[in-house]
């Protein structure tokens, strides 16, 4: 099989979408010690890589902290609670993440000779984030196809994205067809002793409405749960 990098954060998304493309490619996974304050990510990632099969798992430290900008990555800044999903972009999103980890994707992909970098993104059930769109992503496809010496000698980069236009609940489903154990996978933004998800933040509400509307049962360990 052809290899490919993909962008493993730990959460339900991107295992879901390595767990579609498994199958279809080699899969280098890359993850990303950022500053955020859920740093319990990165051993969900090694878990869910580990799940998949994955060999090849670099954990890549870099400070986006130094910039602050998020809640994520300031904690002077507030995890937003039950905020209202949908109402302009979040005090969550971190400047420019998305643009850096395929950067990073891409620069790995050039040097294992793989010309596809798969990404969990998705815009349907996504929190307001620019970075998460189609448009986004073609646009720094085009860069890529622009900018690298890969693309100079003719071999085009490809970006996939299977999970971008669906609901949360459509890719659980997917995931649960394809053998995912959620149960590795970690989304809260903000968790407290011990991992426990603290129920309440945009990921946790996305993540729980999804199993609810998928008829699957979430195997989340929650700090405290409210009516949504």
């Amino acid at each position: 099989m052809k290899p490919a990098v993909l962008l493993l954060s730990g959460g339900l998304d991107s295992a879901t979408a390595g767990a579609l493309l498994c199958g279809r490619f080699e899969l280098h996974a890359l993850s990303f010690r950022y500053g955020q304050r859920h740093a319990v990510e990165i051993a969900a990632a090694r878990k869910v890589g580990r799940h998949l099969g994955i060999r090849d798992h670099r954990v890549v430290s870099i400070d986006l902290g130094a910039f602050g900008g998020s809640a994520l990555t300031d904690r002077s800044i507030a995890v937003p609670r039950r905020r209202g999903i949908g109402r302009g972009i979040p005090a969550t999103y971190v400047p420019a993440r998305n643009t850096i980890f395929l950067a990073f994707a891409a620069a790995l992909a050039e040097t294992i000779g793989a010309r596809d970098l798969v990404i969990g993104v998705n815009v349907l059930d996504s929190s307001g984030y620019p970075d998460c769109t189609p448009a986004f992503l073609a646009a720094f496809r085009k860069t890529l196809n622009a900018g690298t010496r890969a693309a100079a000698g003719g071999q085009k980069f490809r970006i996939h994205a299977p999970l971008v236009r669906l609901t949360k609940a459509e890719i659980i489903r997917a995931g649960v067809r394809a053998g995912v154990d959620y149960a590795l996978t970690h989304s809260c933004y903000d968790p407290g002793r011990g991992g426990l998800a603290c129920g309440a933040c945009d990921a946790c509400v996305l993540r729980r409405r999804g199993f609810r509307a998928a008829g699957v049962p979430d195997p989340t360990r929650y700090a405290s749960v409210g009516r949504r």
